[in-house]
């Protein structure tokens, strides 16, 4: 089927009136793209989980919109013309609010290309020199004896693409021994946890911030024939909930990846000792390059040494040990 497709532009708080306008039409398939300033002010009000983003990429660059979705049928067709009218007469109205240019785009977007499109954007891709990572669609391929990683794009960050999560799984690959225990702080979609686990890893502990990680990580897990016996997923605040970190602490771990952000992991660095085997490794990945140098700092002080680093796209990676 198709979809006709309306975009009403209007400001932050024009939002809720133009939803209600769409609502009093019959119109309820809708959704919001925030602008600049509100995408700016939502990574403000989140700054604990970010140190670096392209808001700009987030946000709609000609300002807020509502997007509003009708079948397309002859009998909606009419309807697109009610809507013009009713948000013109909307324009002249006096609602106390700044409601924007309330101007309409229509176009009509294929349910299908719209669905799988962006499928397109995600191809099997070589990481390091054992690992390949697989869309979960993708089953033509040569993984020419490669470890296969198994991911959904589509479930949530952490899909083997970006720089950060790359580098994190080559130095994964240089340091799991079969035999040994993870420790995945940070998990988010579980893939450095399930990758550890396929280059031979006994068993892992995957903990997140995010509820949502939970079950998405079991999904990923599943989806790569990960048993749950194999690993155990906590979901909570490391740095606010200490019964959690002692949970975790009740042993100690060959590696341990924190592929976060360098805020946080500057603000963990004093719990990586005690995570970790006295010839264990750390992998901390996440950490933009301006913000590199206070990363190593805060983990040297805390007893650990770099033994490798690696750099890509404006994104850096740290291999390290604990120090003599």
């Amino acid at each position: 089927m198709n979809w006709i497709e309306l975009t009403i532009h209007t400001t932050s708080e024009g939002i809720e009136a133009v939803c209600a306008r769409l609502d009093m039409l019959g119109i309820s398939q809708t959704s919001i793209e925030e602008g600049a300033e509100g995408v700016e002010a939502f990574l403000k009000d989140t700054a604990v989980l970010w140190d670096f983003a392209d808001f700009q990429g987030l946000a709609s660059r000609s300002g807020p919109c509502v997007k509003a979705y009708l079948a397309d049928l002859e009998e909606n067709r009419s309807l697109v013309g009610l809507v013009k009218e009713s948000f013109r007469t909307l324009r002249g109205e006096d609602v106390g609010l700044d409601l924007g240019s309330l101007e309409i785009e229509v176009r009509t977007v294929d349910e299908e290309d719209w669905a799988n499109n962006w499928k397109a954007y995600y191809k099997p891709i070589e990481v390091g020199e054992k690992l390949f990572i697989r869309p979960s669609w993708e089953n033509d391929f040569d993984a020419q004896g490669r470890v296969v990683v198994s991911v959904d794009p589509g479930m949530a960050f952490g899909t083997g693409t970006h720089p950060t999560t790359r580098m994190c799984m080559e130095l994964l690959e240089q340091s799991v021994t079969p035999g040994d225990d993870m420790l995945d702080l940070g998990c988010g979609s579980g893939i450095l946890m399930v990758t550890a686990l396929l280059l031979g890893c006994k068993s892992a502990v995957a903990v997140d911030i995010d509820p949502v990680a939970e079950k998405v990580t079991h999904e990923n897990a599943a989806l790569n024939y990960v048993s749950d016996g194999a690993y155990e997923m906590l979901v909570g605040n490391l740095l606010e909930d200490r019964s959690l970190v002692d949970k975790i602490a009740v042993r100690t771990y060959d590696v341990v990846c924190a592929n976060i952000v360098a805020s946080v992991i500057i603000a963990l660095a004093p719990l990586v000792p005690r995570f970790l085997k006295g010839n264990g490794t750390f992998i901390a990945s996440g950490i933009i390059l301006e913000k590199l140098a206070d990363v190593e700092r805060a983990l040297h002080e805390n007893g650990l040494v770099t033994e490798k680093l690696i750099t890509s796209e404006g994104w850096a990676a740290l291999k390290m040990k604990r120090g003599n």
